[in-house]
């Protein structure tokens, strides 16, 4: 049907750049902890761009070919983007201070805001070139001629357009430091710690390798029964945290354009031709970027150094929950064409709690919380298991609302969906308490402080923050 993926496709070109997200996360994260977080930083953005450029050139004599070579690329790009959320992550919160890191690291992830919008942009300007191009009639009218032969060429610029800001950031990321923490912490090299930091901040250091050897004078693995004592709960509650909230975040993206046709904000698939259906999806996802993900994500940016992350992600769990049943319990109500602009209201909330709480916290929490060693690593299992959560999110929607490739939506599984996502996200509420507070600490005093059972005092940490990373 017109609009629609056949369901087998969907989870095939879906899936395929998940597997390799979770792939990438789990490989670059242990990797960036074994060989340095810049060297690794480089490899993935290289991967991200040529993979980008190679999804928009996908070939194939037939359509099964074409599907074939653009899913093969679009694992790997997942692959690469993978790699950026712990390496992302790690480097921001070494280079940040006690007092800022989590603005820091939440500025980073919230420029993926941005990323959307202007992808919605592009999408735009795209498809409203080719569609005043050609002019193509409905797809009830002529369901051939709906979709140009031309028109295969928007998701090819759409999807190649994304290697240009990933490439212009290559050199910048190239003239970056190793991060200090890691230098001193894992490679144990004070001196050279230092004369990285005074590159980046042009002031003096002092060497302190006997501060290193005191920081680092009890080493672990992440199986050992040390780590376990100490952090098993840390990652238990960052990775189940992580998978509920991707499962109902990754759902929400998919429904999007069925919640936006089924209220009458976007015209039955078959009233459209191909290129202006694309437009009005795009103009509806732009929309809600500008109202709910993009403010969300910079209330966090400008809150979590006062009021914490602890807070934060409980708070957006709670009112994703919330809203999202408060939409399904009267679903047929929200239909009404007099109260589509209340529902549009209450569906970007969810959104904005989602990066105003939980989406946010998730990828900065792993990035504080475990040792320099293992922090990469650590991460990337946590965010891996938000990708299970995305899968079974994906997967799960389509199953439960689509079923056969028969016809839209019904307003039956919509509810049923936005139900389940509600009580999903209340789990989010109750395994929070299961995440600690990183408010206020150095990476290393939290670091100490768990070893010890209390927070210790700043000269056993002073390599941190008055050594090397007091003005970082």
């Amino acid at each position: 049907m017109p609009g629609k993926l056949p369901l087998n496709v969907a989870y095939f070109v879906y899936g395929v750049a998940l597997c390799g997200t979770f792939a990438g996360q789990l490989f670059f994260g242990c990797l960036g902890d074994k060989l340095g977080r810049k060297k690794v930083y480089g490899v993935t953005l290289i991967l991200m761009v040529v993979c980008s450029l190679a999804s928009g050139l996908s070939f194939g004599e037939t359509r099964e070919g074409i599907i074939t070579t653009l899913c093969f690329f679009r694992f790997w790009l997942g692959f690469g983007i993978g790699g950026d959320y712990p390496l992302s992550a790690t480097i921001m919160s070494e280079y940040a201070n006690k007092k800022t890191r989590g603005a820091f690291i939440a500025a980073v992830f919230a420029m993926q805001g941005f990323g959307i919008l202007a992808g919605g942009i592009v999408s735009l300007v795209v498809s409203a070139i080719f569609n005043s191009r050609w002019n193509a009639p409905p797809y009830y009218f002529n369901a051939v001629d709906s979709l140009p032969p031309k028109s295969d060429y928007i998701w090819r610029i759409i999807l190649m357009f994304g290697a240009i800001p990933a490439a212009m950031t290559y050199y910048w990321r190239m003239q970056m430091p190793e991060t200090a923490r890691y230098t001193a912490l894992v490679a144990q090299n004070a001196r050279q710690a230092a004369l990285d930091m005074s590159k980046v901040l042009q002031v003096e250091f002092e060497v302190e390798q006997e501060v290193v050897a005191r920081v680092t004078r009890q080493q672990y693995g992440l199986f050992s029964m040390k780590f376990l004592r100490r952090h098993g709960r840390h990652l238990f509650g960052c990775s189940i945290c992580w998978l509920l909230l991707d499962i109902g975040y990754y759902s929400q993206n998919l429904f999007q354009k069925d919640v936006f046709t089924s209220i009458g904000w976007l015209p039955p698939a078959n009233t459209t031709s191909g290129p202006e259906e694309v437009y009005k999806v795009a103009r509806a996802q732009t929309l809600i970027a500008l109202c709910g993900v993009i403010p969300g994500f910079w209330f966090t940016v400008v809150t979590i150094d006062y009021i914490g992350r602890f807070l934060i992600q409980l708070m957006g769990f709670f009112f994703m929950s919330v809203f999202m049943f408060a939409l399904a319990f009267p679903y047929t109500h929200w239909k009404k064409s007099s109260n589509n602009s209340s529902f549009l209201l209450m569906y970007s909330l969810t959104f904005f709690f989602a990066n105003f709480g939980p989406n946010s916290t998730t990828f900065i929490l792993p990035a504080e919380i475990f040792s320099a060693r293992l922090r990469s690593t650590c991460h990337g299992i946590a965010a891996a298991s938000g990708k299970v959560g995305a899968m079974i999110g994906t997967f799960g929607f389509l199953s439960l609302t689509e079923g056969d490739d028969s016809g839209p939506t019904s307003d039956k599984h919509m509810q049923r969906a936005l139900l389940i996502l509600s009580v999903i996200n209340a789990f989010g509420v109750a395994f929070t308490f299961v995440v600690p507070e990183t408010k206020g600490k150095s990476l290393e005093e939290w670091e100490q402080g768990e070893e010890n059972g209390e927070d210790r005092h700043a000269s056993t940490i002073e390599l941190s923050e008055r050594s090397l990373f007091a003005r970082a």
